[in-house]
């Protein structure tokens, strides 16, 4: 058994988001084009007494460090199915942002099994590991796979997307967090009769040439309306990013963090310069995308 071992894992980005009507189950059927982008969070997992874990970096003490977290669930989950006891300290390095709607909790469940995976020496298959990110949570299996993928069913379902190029974001950290589920509630209570969702040929089709205009021109978001409704200063730093050039400017997910794409790289610092100095978001950071999913250093 090796001493520890390190995994990264990055955030992501929903260029499309198409938001069905609520299931019996709670859940709402999705079409979500998923692209990893290239901010990271790392899991380190060491051999322990006990499960425990810990974490560091920005937001980190909104993180719960308890078995609430995705990543202590992975854990758990990779064992019991092994026969093994989740004895190990998980520690999270936190770049992705805090409940931004760019799937660091999930991101961190994901590098967590990949972790202990190699850690206890399972035999645990890709589709063993997949289904194990799917018990933990609907965006968790595209943080294993990472790219870019289209998500049905919940989002667990993927299918993989070709992407002929690097796309250049912004993405403006704002001051305070969003509620997934209480985005959802929002997006039923202004969408009661959502039609089924679907992945625009349009869209899929910008990925797959690399067209970032294309792409701006086909980016959405279904629960961006009930993003803006709880958090209403978010319109003013989609406006602050527009402003500044950016080609299309979305909420990311569920929110509250703001994506914004650009043309190239000088054109995203720019953008991001402007952002910061705008006094509508915390802090505003440069990203490429597709970026690879979680991966052992």
């Amino acid at each position: 058994m090796s001493a520890s071992v390190t995994v990264r894992v990055p955030a992501k980005v929903n260029v499309q988001l198409a938001v069905g009507a609520a299931r019996p189950d709670g859940f709402h059927d999705l079409a979500n084009v998923f692209l990893a982008v290239g901010l990271h969070d790392e899991v380190t997992a060491t051999p322990a007494d006990a499960l425990q874990v810990t974490c560091e970096g920005p937001g980190s003490d909104q993180v719960p460090l308890d078995r609430t977290n995705l990543a202590a669930r992975a854990a758990e989950l990779l064992a019991a199915r092994h026969g093994v006891a989740p004895d190990v300290h998980l520690h999270i390095a936190k770049d992705i942002p805090v409940a931004g709607g760019m799937a660091g909790g999930s991101a961190d469940g994901a590098a967590a099994l990949v972790a202990c995976h190699a850690l206890w020496g399972t035999n645990a298959s890709r589709a063993e590991l997949l289904d194990i990110c799917a018990e933990l949570g609907s965006d968790v299996p595209f943080s294993l796979v990472g790219g870019a993928a289209l998500g049905t069913g919940r989002g667990e379902k993927l299918q993989p997307l070709e992407v002929g190029g690097t796309f250049h974001w912004v993405f403006a950290v704002a001051d305070g967090g969003l509620s997934t589920p209480a985005v959802y509630r929002e997006f039923d209570r202004l969408t009661p009769d959502a039609p089924a969702p679907e992945a625009s040929p349009a869209l899929l089709e910008a990925l797959r040439t690399g067209d970032a205009e294309a792409l701006a021109a086909t980016v959405t978001n279904d629960l961006q309306p009930a993003a803006l409704s709880l958090f209403p200063a978010l319109h003013d730093t989609l406006a602050a990013g527009t402003a500044a050039g950016a080609l299309a400017a979305l909420v990311s997910g569920s929110g509250p963090t703001t994506a914004f794409l650009t043309a190239d790289a000088a054109s995203a610092q720019k953008v991001a310069d402007a952002l910061t100095t705008s006094g509508t978001c915390r802090t505003a950071r440069v990203a490429t995308s597709p970026a690879q999913g979680a991966h052992q250093l």
